[in-house]
């Protein structure tokens, strides 16, 4: 017996031989939140908005990127702190090791990307090498007139141990992929931060192959642009492979947040963990949080968790939250999902505030506290207490 899990609070069961074999084909996934990928254009045709993947999505927003805009444009800086030991080097497509993680486009923006990346910006990080530092690499835009298509693919080598922080900032419309791939007992801690102007677009597609016995901690913040969209895919090469997926996002008025998230659980032992806390408030804010588990007939002894929260700050805003587990095998340790959106807590609010504390400021510690898990993940000191700085600072203009 197969359980198909579809959605918050339901099930569905699909019996018989025929139907297990079909899902679970290696190679194929077969997710109704998850299509199949093609490198072909044609098999992507321009959204309409009534498709699963794009249901959310304002397009009107896209600035053309889901359509034919050209991605040619060359407003943006790229700048390098690596710590030793690491390499990164853009290098053209024909050189480049491009699909080391298996990228299969899934949406027709990132197959556009693939179409028109010339380069790939790649960054290694050597077999069995305990890297202490914090590498980064930040991407500032420097104009919206003409959207941007980039690729990266880093590359944590057999044994090694290593931090990146990617860092987003300024104005563009960028469209993206990334290929992580982990290899055989690596450790990696790989970290998004989309720090964009409000008249930013930013839609990437980023897909992470671990290895054997590996360990992936995947943090992604989400604060700037006027319309972000990222779809982040596991797949594990592997058995004992984990992943950790933590994310942290604040949508201000007219903003739109978008988190869609597939963890395809490939091989037996394997472990996955995914919690995202949003905030927002404002007129027309925005965010959108989907979260798809796959576990196949061949994971076995899997262990499973996802879970969303949102903090809704003020009237106007709304946050949709879809968490999906799709179940084949009964031979696991354990899988769920949780999801929760609520108003802010007025009983918290009135204690701080009777104890002196002005509304504003209280409405400040609350919010803090609810992300001070997700911001202690950030690995730089400054990078952290800007993030705090801006959501503070939004708070404060709101009159939150």
């Amino acid at each position: 017996m197969t359980v198909l899990e579809s959605a918050p609070g339901h099930a569905q069961v699909r019996r018989g031989a025929d139907a297990v074999n079909e899902s679970l084909e290696l190679g194929r996934v077969e997710s109704h939140l998850h299509p199949e990928g093609s490198f072909d254009l044609d098999d992507h045709p321009v959204p309409t908005g009534r498709e699963e993947i794009w249901r959310f999505t304002p397009l009107r927003r896209l600035r053309g990127l889901h359509q034919d805009a050209p991605l040619d444009g060359t407003s943006f800086e790229v700048e390098t702190d690596l710590a030793d030991g690491v390499t990164a080097a853009s290098v053209p497509v024909a050189d480049s090791a491009r699909g080391a993680a298996n990228f299969l486009p899934t949406d027709r923006i990132a197959a556009r990307v693939w179409q028109a990346a010339t380069s790939v910006f790649e960054v290694n990080i050597p077999a069995e090498a305990a890297i202490d530092g914090v590498s980064v690499v930040r991407l500032r835009g420097t104009g919206t007139e003409r959207a941007g298509a980039g690729q990266l693919l880093v590359r944590a080598g057999r044994f090694s141990r290593s931090t990146l922080v990617v860092v987003y900032s300024g104005s563009a419309v960028w469209a993206e992929d990334v290929e992580i791939v982990v290899e055989d007992g690596a450790q990696l801690t790989f970290v998004t931060v989309q720090d964009w102007e409000r008249d930013a677009v930013h839609a990437v597609a980023q897909h992470v192959k671990v290895g054997r016995d590996a360990t992936l901690k995947h943090v992604a913040v989400s604060v700037g642009g006027d319309l972000t969209r990222s779809d982040l895919s596991v797949e594990y090469a592997g058995p004992g492979g984990q992943v950790e997926l933590l994310g942290l996002y604040f949508a201000d008025a007219g903003q739109h947040i978008e988190h869609r998230l597939f963890v395809d659980h490939t091989a037996p032992r394997t472990r996955s963990n995914v919690l995202y806390k949003g905030a927002l408030q404002g007129k027309d804010a925005h965010t959108v949080w989907v979260g798809n588990v796959l576990i196949r007939k061949v994971a076995e002894e899997i262990d499973t968790h996802e879970e969303n929260r949102n903090l809704v700050l003020t009237d106007g805003a709304r946050a949709d939250s879809i968490p999906n587990l799709e179940i084949e095998t009964g031979e696991i340790l354990g899988a769920g999902h949780a999801s929760a959106t609520g108003r802010f807590d007025d009983e918290q609010l009135f204690y701080l505030m009777s104890r002196g504390i002005p509304e504003v400021e209280a409405r400040k510690l609350v919010v803090r506290g609810f992300f001070a898990d997700m911001l202690a993940e950030v690995p730089l000191d400054d990078l952290r207490e800007r993030l705090t700085a801006t959501i503070e600072s939004r708070l404060a203009a709101a009159g939150a």
